[in-house]
């Protein structure tokens, strides 16, 4: 889009004009932002109608992604970066006095998503856009983020996360979409003809689902795609009891209710199930404006199940097929598992969800019906093929209960994993009954980034380098960075590299000192881990080690460089022992941080309210990237990645990516420890590992584990003896102890490598040169090929050996 900064800044202050009456002079940050979000929106309008005509062809095959998570962050800097404007807004407002930066900084993170999940699905409509593929989002419209979190001495404190106080300026609300959602009562079933059956609903709760459409605006490439939220409403023409509205108002008002009690499980079903609704009629309703009939759906259309949590798609598909369109159920059946796909992100028991069946067929008594149907037929079918054993472990229905994950698998035609390592763990452990069953379904496709984010917006440092260095292919072809290599030994190249590294770096000390009054030094490694708070990612293994090296830095030992160590993490609200955790990283930060006599040496800052925004700030200025997840448990993570591509020395357990990243960039650009996934897992299968033993034969540990316990950590007694306790009295669960000593070698190891500036810049170059294969524009590409069937039109070229 071609326009001259003179002519954007002159729009720029008509706009804001028409939006509020008023001079930019007198305009407040936040009637800036809204004006120049207009101007975004009109720019793109154009182009959003006409990939929506594009898509409504007859012949054209769309792509449904359904996520009980998005996690976009702002969007302003990145929709103007992919409409060309970027540079062009950055001119104008210096022109006008203003700075863009501010501007952009006055948008709030939509509060859709929680963790890697969530930015996972955002980056993964990002990317079908940039690729130009047919692909929609599916979410809900959450009026509350998961929290806003503080830190009152020391503890995790949830503050209520009013995202949309202001409105939000990217969502156009589609009233005249709306759809019906079911709930309750109970459901009568009438012959209508011979095999097939009529349902017939009474004494149901019926829930008005509203959607919002916010724009997906593809990289200079005229593609927008749609991500459609869903808020659950009150219909107007119902006579409810106050309490009655405010149940279905519950379930678009925040994102993961409490599910510790009945009531969060339920109003968590209740999300699912109304996201899934919700969002396959809308399908089939828009499907039906083209087609004649149903038969052909699949042909036509792709739903992608984002870990369990949509899995009731299968029943729900199953449901609108036999009651709507009044299928035959193998008719019903065939399509359905032609239609979906799932992709299985966790290899955590307690993640792959199950629901008690009095409270499922209370609450979606028709979908239950259909479900105890899927169950007896895949019963009848493999009973006698395998026996009752086999089945009764990995039916949908078992034990009371209603799995998701099992249905999931059942009812799709493609499951993936999401990570080599990961992949291979689920079809020998997890999924394992599945994989014999089904073995073709099965495939991996390892996570993906979105570099125009984490570089082009975020790293204004590192992109200038790199066109600089390579010129500007890099930013349309990810692959592109592997022409770095041939600057490995160019020493002007690495010590810019360096002092880029050392901007950011700056940049994040000012963000530190602001958030936390704290003064850190540029110079010193910054050492970073930011993910979400659970015991199996091991923050508490880096707490440890800097116990251990807090407690030989007061014994006057030199460890030879400086460091400043960075977290980033919520802990979920009813998780208590993750909040434990929290607490003592900040109790421990703050006796280092005051204690004069090594604070020149250690820091340790842990910044609240860890989300996409926050990222960004700290993701250029890092350093180290601590991926320490115990062997076997990490799914793939993408933190990993974008610090990866921001040139940061990844230090990590041989964990779900890590390995793809250390195949990458080499053994010697990555520092890897600790026990391997097959390690762990046969000290889990022959139960011999003592970790009470382990630490009493070890002054080490024994000296650490003590300041847990013994005072010499103010302020957490109760915190410290949990802790304690979980490592010793309850046996170490994520193997803490046994990779400590693994764990402090690696670290010494980047001491060491710190202290040679160009040595380390070359494994900083190593990483952002290998960093393309990751991109998620390659990753979505895998799925349309390999899953979905959906071709791009702005397809990248990735090189056969990756």
């Amino acid at each position: 889009m071609q326009i001259t900064p003179d002519k954007f800044a002159q729009a720029f202050e008509d706009e804001v004009m028409r939006s509020f009456a008023t001079s930019l002079r007198s305009a407040t940050p936040d009637q800036q932002f809204v004006a120049l979000a207009n101007m975004v929106k009109r720019y793109n309008a154009k182009d959003w109608a006409a990939t929506k005509q594009a898509y409504d062809q007859p012949t054209r095959k769309q792509v449904y992604y359904f996520s009980i998570e998005f996690l976009p962050g702002r969007f302003l800097g990145d929709y103007l970066l992919n409409l060309g404007l970027l540079d062009t807004a950055r001119e104008a407002l210096t022109q006008l006095g203003l700075n863009l930066e501010d501007v952009l900084a006055v948008e709030v993170d939509p509060g859709l998503g929680n963790g890697g999940l969530g930015r996972l699905a955002s980056a993964f409509m990002d990317a079908m856009a940039a690729v130009g593929m047919a692909g929609n989002g599916n979410g809900l419209r959450y009026r509350y983020g998961l929290f806003q979190q503080d830190f009152v001495n020391g503890y995790q404190v949830e503050l209520p996360d009013d995202w949309l106080r202001n409105g939000y300026v990217w969502e156009t609300r589609k009233e005249n979409r709306a759809v019906s959602v079911k709930f309750g009562g109970w459901v009568e079933l009438q012959p209508v003809r011979q095999g097939y059956l009529q349902a017939r609903y009474h004494d149901t709760e019926d829930v008005l689902a509203v959607p919002y459409d916010v724009p997906m605006i593809g990289y200079r490439n005229g593609v927008v795609n749609t991500l459609r939220l869903w808020q659950a409403e009150v219909p107007t023409t119902s006579m409810m009891t106050g309490a009655q509205r405010e149940e279905i108002t519950d379930i678009t008002r925040g994102l993961y209710p409490d599910d510790s009690t009945e009531e969060g499980r339920r109003l968590r079903l209740r999300q699912e199930y109304f996201l899934v609704s919700a969002g396959i009629q809308s399908i089939v309703r828009h499907y039906r404006r083209t087609h004649a009939d149903l038969f052909d759906f699949a042909k036509h259309v792709a739903i992608h199940i984002n870990d369990t949590h949509p899995a009731v798609a299968v029943a729900e598909l199953m449901r609108i097929l036999l009651d709507d369109a009044h299928m035959s159920w193998q008719q019903a059946w065939s399509i359905t598992v032609q239609t979906l796909s799932y992709t299985n992100h966790t290899l955590l028991q307690e993640a792959l969800e199950k629901w008690s069946i009095p409270l499922f067929a209370s609450l979606l008594p028709r979908i239950y019906q259909i479900i105890q149907e899927i169950d007896r037929r895949f019963r009848e079918q493999y009973v006698p093929l395998r026996g009752e054993a086999f089945v009764n472990r990995i039916a949908p229905l078992g034990d009371g209960q209603v799995r998701m994950a099992y249905l999931a698998v059942l009812g799709s035609h493609a499951i993936n994993g999401v990570a080599k390592l990961h992949t291979t763990l689920l079809e020998s452990s997890v999924l394992r009954d599945w994989y014999q069953l089904f073995p073709q379904r099965f495939s991996n496709q390892t996570n993906g980034i979105t570099p125009r984010r984490w570089i082009q917006t975020a790293d204004q440092p590192l992109s200038d380098l790199l066109d600089q260095t390579i010129g500007d292919a890099w930013r349309t072809n990810p692959l592109a960075l592997r022409s770095l290599h041939q600057y490995q030994d160019d020493d002007a190249f690495l010590t810019a590299l360096n002092q880029t590294k050392h901007a950011n770096k700056q940049h994040l000390a000012a963000v530190i000192q602001h958030s936390l009054g704290l003064v850190v030094d540029p110079n010193a490694i910054f050492d970073v881990q930011i993910k979400r708070l659970h015991a199996y990612k091991r923050q508490l293994l880096n707490v440890l080690g800097l116990i251990d090296r807090y407690q030989r830095l007061k014994a006057g030992e030199d460890l030879g460089v400086k460091r400043v160590h960075i977290f980033g993490a919520k802990a979920a609200p009813g998780y208590y022992y993750a909040k434990e955790i929290i607490k003592l990283i900040n109790a421990l930060a703050d006796q280092i941080n005051h204690d004069p006599s090594i604070n020149q040496q250690l820091q340790i800052a842990f910044l609240p309210n860890y989300g996409v925004s926050m990222a960004e700030q700290i993701i250029p200025a890092a350093d180290v990237s601590e991926q320490i997840s115990l062997a076997g448990m990490e799914a793939s993570g993408t933190s990993n990645m974008k610090l990866m591509a921001a040139g940061a020395v990844t230090l990590a357990t041989l964990d779900g990516a890590n390995i793809e990243i250390r195949d990458a960039v080499g053994p010697d650009a990555i520092v890897t420890f600790g026990l391997t996934a097959d390690e762990v897992a046969a000290h889990q299968r022959q139960q011999d590992y003592d970790a009470r033993a382990l630490a009493a034969s070890d002054p080490v540990l024994t000296r650490v584990l003590s300041a847990l316990v013994d005072g010499s950590i103010p302020g957490i007694e109760s915190v410290g003896r949990d802790i304690y306790d979980s490592l010793i009295r309850y046996n170490d669960d994520y193997f803490v102890l046994a990779d400590f000593h693994a764990y402090q070698a690696a670290q010494k190891r980047i001491d060491l490598l710190y202290q040679e500036p160009l040595n380390w810049a070359r494994m900083a170059l190593a990483s952002i040169a290998e960093s393309g294969r990751f991109s998620a524009d390659f990753t979505v590409q895998g799925y349309g090929n390999q899953i979905w069937q959906v071709a791009p039109t702005h397809p990248l070229v990735k090189d056969d050996d990756l």
